[in-house]
């Protein structure tokens, strides 16, 4: 336990009150207590740069190679804060300069990590400690924690004194895989200058190109790919840059990759298309970017399923409306031989079934158009539900039609008239809310019809009189 007056010590010198600690002292206080984390009345002397209490605890011998609980001794504090008055006192006083805290790291890895350029320079140019420069306990020199950080004048610092090195730390990553990490294009700059391997991989595969864009950093990817990065190079689970910027939505790397003309096809080892990847993210933009650069809008996965059948899946309209609007393939079927109308109906999405099936039937109706002569313009069409004003009477009657008036099995008469094929019948049967189910089976129906109906410009209520009647529902017309 820390005692009161240990207590009341160690904030006298954090607070730098040099007065209550020569009362404190007088009055036989431990001048070397520690506190719950293992730190002296010295750490805090050092770390708030205090220069008169640090002489105070000097010329009363408080011990100086004392370790705090992640071993930080005080000289490790004097570098991080770049003090270099209280470093030479610790110094001349006897600390001991190679000291390590618990992850290998000594004076010139803080220096080198908190941008203490004059410490550096005492070290390595007044004390001449070359031998300080060694790796910490994850591999990484001095060299490598400067650009770990970003500190440009650092590097430039280190360079002049020979220090730059090319060496991996033990993940395997240079000091350009994390400067670039991190997004430090001034440093990526300068490093560049010296690099001959740019295309280096880490443990896990990756480039600096690769970390670059994983981050989000576009000007660090940009200076790579200008350097010579590869920018098609895949990491040791198959992940690609551009499969890295649309899993974490970077809509402007994305497009700069795409600019940059990166592989859109998928190479045989991964499992999605870039296009399969941005539905899955549910990210819009990035599916509009890819089909405005000609990504295949039918592309297979692993599974053997197209982009439609993913956004069929998770039921996403604005998804499923762009994809059916590029005029996607809509019969291919996956591995389990389903198509994504029966994907979708197997997932109750009834509105993305609904839209699907008015995707179908609007392309069947425009294939017997052209072959007629017509002309093939898509026209602004929606496959979305509609809530248009000027449709509303118009639903509103069909709705009473089916609600109150189509027996069971006559929705499906009038579908069946309407040329709906089995599977958009099945599918649309699918949706279950208890007997009265039909109901809503006939509403839906009706819909779909009206959508196909007024898509044409006919007369809608003009052509449901004149197809129940020849339908032979004659009552109902």
């Amino acid at each position: 336990t820390v005692l009161p007056d240990e207590r009341e010590f160690h904030y006298a010198a954090k607070m730098n009150n040099l007065d209550t600690m020569e009362k404190l002292f007088k009055k036989n206080v431990n001048i070397n207590a520690v506190d719950t984390l293992k730190r002296t009345a010295f750490h805090f002397a050092v770390a708030g740069g205090h220069v008169s209490v640090v002489d105070f605890l000097l010329h009363n011998k408080a011990r100086l190679d004392m370790a705090d609980q992640h071993g930080l001794t005080v000289i490790h504090l004097a570098a991080w804060t770049g003090n270099l008055d209280i470093m030479r006192k610790l110094v001349k006083a006897g600390a001991d300069q190679k000291a390590k805290n618990e992850e290998g790291m000594n004076v010139l890895h803080f220096a080198a990590q908190s941008n203490s350029i004059k410490i550096v320079d005492y070290f390595l140019q007044d004390l001449h400690l070359n031998d300080l420069n060694k790796p910490d306990g994850k591999g990484k020199k001095p060299f490598l924690l400067a650009s770990e950080k970003g500190h440009v004048d650092m590097i430039k610092n280190l360079i002049a004194l020979k220090l730059f090195t090319s060496e991996k730390d033990k993940e395997g990553n240079t000091a350009l895989h994390l400067a670039a990490r991190n997004g430090h294009s001034e440093v990526v700059e300068i490093l560049l200058e010296q690099w001959e391997e740019i295309n280096d991989l880490n443990q896990n595969g990756e480039t600096p190109f690769y970390l670059a864009v994983e981050g989000g950093h576009e000007k660090c990817a940009e200076l790579l790919l200008e350097a010579g990065s590869n920018i098609n190079v895949l990491t040791q689970n198959n992940t690609s840059a551009l499969q890295i910027a649309i899993q974490n939505g970077h809509l402007s790397l994305v497009t700069f990759l795409i600019d940059q003309n990166i592989d859109l096809v998928p190479k045989p080892e991964q499992k999605n298309s870039p296009l399969h990847l941005a539905v899955i993210s549910n990210n819009l933009p990035v599916v509009r970017s890819l089909l405005n650069a000609n990504h295949d809008i039918n592309a297979l996965n692993h599974r053997q399923e197209t982009p439609l059948h993913l956004a069929a899946d998770l039921g996403n309209v604005e998804l499923v409306e762009v994809l059916l609007k590029s005029g996607c393939n809509l019969k291919t079927m996956d591995k389990h031989g389903k198509t994504a109308l029966a994907t979708a109906s197997r997932s109750h999405h009834a509105l993305i079934v609904d839209m699907i099936i008015k995707a179908e039937r609007y392309f069947a109706m425009k294939q017997t158009h052209l072959a007629h002569g017509g002309n093939g313009s898509d026209f602004s069409v929606s496959f979305k539900q509609d809530h248009s004003t000027q449709t509303k009477q118009i639903r509103s009657s069909l709705w009473n039609l089916a609600y109150n008036q189509l027996k069971p099995c006559e929705w499906k008469k009038m579908a069946v008239f309407w040329k709906f094929t089995d599977e958009q019948i099945k599918a649309i049967e699918e949706q279950w809310t208890g007997k009265k189910s039909y109901k809503e089976h006939g509403n839906r129906m009706l819909l779909i019809w009206l959508h196909g109906t007024l898509l044409v410009h006919q007369n809608p209520v003009k052509q449901l009189y004149e197809d129940l009647v020849e339908a032979g529902l004659q009552p109902l017309a």
